[in-house]
């Protein structure tokens, strides 16, 4: 994607970076003290290769967008990164990511190095529900959960304006709760998590069954048997189509991570929780409301009117926007 530009904002006062590092695309966005988009560079992540290689992509494609922004990487105030695979938050280092080949990657003093200013990593999907507490969905609340439904099941939580994290490592694993004893094995982990039977690779595997049994045949049509092409948008089409056993596949996922959501509101009491992910932008009124039908079964009478679930705001943003709120936030500069 070419790289874009907002030309109303200022960035007299600086600028912060905030980057998505994703398994199949990284992208560098520009703001401006107030957290206004300027510019963006998206682009492909090449998967596995040599880990200087992808720092060198990584580091260009934040130079693309400031050049797109028209500012000199000197103005830069902080780059935060929202990164995958498990962290070491104390050193700033990616322990692992699989989908990139990384081992021991020490990120932040990379980019300290390569650009001369602050620099923080943080888990992506903490760094989305962070972007929505900043800028989007969750603005002013106390306590916000998010939940990310897709491949797996993500959480995070930003408690009085900070994320909440371990004293090296992120947390809120909310797709390995165990909902279970039994049922399918998630992509790692236990048997009967919340992941192993709500996430979309659950759903998709669901609905392949009921491919094989005749039971889908717009499903069928659209995508076939094949889970690789059995995805968000391909399960939206199929209901919109009118296969209401995959409608029924969805609503009962979505239910589960009500009732997930349920513990969730028990344990922290949020004023709001944030849902998010390609399930939910694909069908958001089907899966808000088998959310809130699961939720509504599974938390406590007294917080029952305390909370509001809402959709995620930011879309592709939220990641970016949290990284750059929080590197903000983290050197002392949030106004």
């Amino acid at each position: 994607m070419a790289e874009e530009s907002a030309p109303e904002s200022k960035s007299e006062d600086g600028v912060w970076i905030g980057f998505d590092l994703g398994g199949t695309k990284m992208m560098a966005v520009v703001f401006d003290d107030d957290l206004n988009v300027i510019a963006r560079k998206k682009r492909r992540t090449r998967e596995k290769g040599r880990g200087d290689v992808q720092l060198e992509r990584l580091a260009e494609t934040i130079e693309i967008a400031l050049e797109s922004a028209n500012v000199d990487k000197s103005a830069i105030r902080g780059i935060g990164a929202g990164c995958p695979g498990p962290l070491d938050l104390t050193q700033g280092m990616i322990l692992q990511a699989p989908n990139l080949g990384w081992v021991d990657v020490r990120l932040q003093e990379f980019l300290e190095n390569q650009f001369g200013c602050p620099a923080s990593i943080c888990n992506d999907v903490d760094a989305g529900v962070y972007g929505e507490y900043s800028r989007g969905a969750a603005q002013g609340a106390r306590c916000v959960v998010g939940v990310f439904p897709g491949t797996g099941i993500g959480g995070g939580c930003v408690y009085e304006g900070k994320i909440f994290h371990g004293t090296r490592a992120s947390c809120m694993e909310v797709g390995f709760i165990q909902m279970a004893t039994e049922g399918a094995a998630a992509g790692v982990g236990p048997v009967g998590t919340l992941e192993g039977i709500a996430s979309r690779l659950a759903i998709s595997a669901e609905a392949a069954k009921a491919v094989y049994r005749g039971q889908a045949p717009n499903l069928a049509a659209d995508a076939g048997g094949d889970l690789r092409q059995i995805r968000s948008g391909a399960l939206s089409r199929a209901i919109e189509a009118g296969d209401t056993v995959i409608r029924d596949i969805i609503a009962r996922a979505a239910e589960q991570v009500g009732r997930g959501i349920g513990s969730l509101v028990n344990l922290l009491a949020p004023d709001i929780v944030v849902l998010g992910g390609g399930l939910v932008e694909a069908m958001p009124e089907l899966y808000l409301k088998s959310v809130r039908k699961g939720t509504e079964r599974n938390v406590l009478p007294s917080l029952a009117s305390e909370f509001e679930i809402k959709t995620a705001e930011l879309g592709d943003y939220a990641t970016a926007t949290g990284a750059a709120a929080w590197v903000r936030e983290s050197s002392g500069s949030s106004s």
